[in-house]
């Protein structure tokens, strides 16, 4: 799931620093994509300190939420159809048909959960604005992250210029997909390519809404239950 979705389900919780942890994969990896750590597996690292706790906490929620959304009917059944929908389009590019597939359907659920007025996304940015920079800096540190500073490029851009604002027009998620594309295939997609799968899409965004909900309603049950065992 995509930043607004995994905020969907805490977007009550009061600590900014668990609403990080939220979605602190997505950032790192959007940082650099060569990152890969995994605090989950090192818990004691961050017993000592409260804000370090709330980030790993967060953490772990994220990977929970995405272990049931990827291992999900509703994950499978609307990947196959939009891969069936755009891969006439990606016939001569290098992005694969689903991968795209797979982050489209991320990218419409959040776009959806803005429009139906199921998030605040500047809710979402106030707390990604209260962190504590000293605390996450030695969170990174203590994950072995080689440069903080370097996350906190991208992060300052990501929170100052409130992108996801721009998923409240559908016409922007092809835009929104081309960056991602670009992070693993330098050329992107062609123009003609953005605008036909544009097009695809918004056409599935209306019937991906008369079903999203669900999916939602689903991970939340799961979630009670994990919680009791």
């Amino acid at each position: 799931m995509n930043f607004l979705s995994h905020f969907y389900f805490d977007q009550s919780a009061k600590d900014p620093h668990f609403i990080l942890g939220l979605v602190l994969p997505d950032l790192i990896k959007n940082a650099h994509k060569d990152w890969k750590i995994h605090p989950q597996k090192h818990e004691e690292l961050f017993l000592a300190d409260k804000a370090h706790q709330a980030i790993l906490n967060g953490w772990k929620k994220h990977l929970s939420v995405d272990k049931f959304f990827h291992g999900s009917d509703f994950f499978q059944h609307h990947t196959h159809q939009i891969k069936e929908l755009i891969q006439t389009w990606l016939i001569n590019s290098r992005v694969w048909p689903s991968f795209l597939a797979h982050i489209s359907l991320e990218l419409m659920l959040d776009s959806l959960l803005i429009t139906e007025n199921l998030v605040s996304v500047d809710d979402f940015y106030q707390h990604l604005e209260k962190i504590d920079r000293d605390k996450l800096k030695h969170f990174l540190v203590l994950n072995q992250i080689p440069n903080p500073e370097i996350f906190f490029q991208f992060y300052d851009r990501f929170v100052d210029s409130k992108y996801l604002n721009s998923y409240r027009d559908s016409h922007q998620i092809s835009y929104a997909l081309n960056r991602i594309c670009m992070r693993l295939w330098p050329q992107g997609l062609e123009q003609e390519t953005q605008h036909k799968l544009n097009s695809s899409l918004i056409q599935y965004l209306v019937v991906l809404k008369s079903d999203f909900r669900s999916i939602f309603n689903q991970i939340e049950l799961q979630l009670a239950d994990s919680a009791k065992c």
